[in-house]
This record gives structure tokens, sequence and C-alpha cells, in this order.
């Protein structure tokens, strides 16, 4: 006995065998014409206006010396002033909401007082 899948019921199902094997039925089979190639070459076609194939310079190496400098500092602080900013920010937030969240426990964990 075949099953397959029902997208219906969300359950196996009772299935023909070409049904088991192929779920959406008998596909045709694939086209023979295929497009023709298109080899790329170092020249531009002619007719067509010369465009740059990469618009920037290679900052990998530049950076690769950067963060491989061994000066004592991490990672993410490598990169000067704005990673020292982010750094520091990202710890404050952090100091500040767990301090905010103890003494939100604190209150929330005190009696509450009757008139």
């Amino acid at each position: 006995m075949y099953y397959k899948f029902s997208g219906f019921t969300q359950r196996l199902a009772a299935a023909t065998s070409a049904a088991a094997y192929s779920p959406q039925g008998l596909k045709p089979l694939a086209p023979t014409d295929y497009p023709h190639l298109i080899f790329g070459t170092s020249k531009p076609a002619p007719g067509l206006p010369a465009a740059d194939p990469f618009l920037g310079k290679n900052k990998v190496p530049d950076l690769q010396k950067v963060f491989q400098k061994s000066d004592g500092l991490p990672v993410h602080l490598k990169l000067g002033y704005p990673d020292r900013l982010l750094y520091r920010t990202t710890m404050a937030l952090t100091i500040g909401g767990t301090i905010y969240c103890l003494v939100a426990l604190f209150i929330a964990s005190q009696p509450k007082k009757q008139k």
C-alpha cells in the first residue's frame, strides 16, 4: 500500500503508486530546446558602453591588517572610537536594564499595605 501526505487533512492518506512517488501528478518532460549559452569575455560587446565591473577599492587587505595586529585590544574594539561608543552604550543599557529588573522585582515582592 502507498501513502502520501495530504495537505488538506495534514495526515497520511492512502494513494496510488504514481501519486505517492510524484505528489503533483505526472509531470511533462523537461524541454529539450535550451537557450544558447552566453560566454563572458574580457572585451565589452561592440556598441555597448563600457561599465566598471567593480566601483570600489578592495578593503579586505586593509581590514585584515587592522584586525590581525596584536595590540592587546579585543576584536570588537579594534576600529577605534565608533566601536568604543557602541560597546559602552551596550554595557550601559545592559547594566541599566539589570538594575531596573532587580528594582522592579524588589518592589513587586513587597507586601501591599492596607489602609
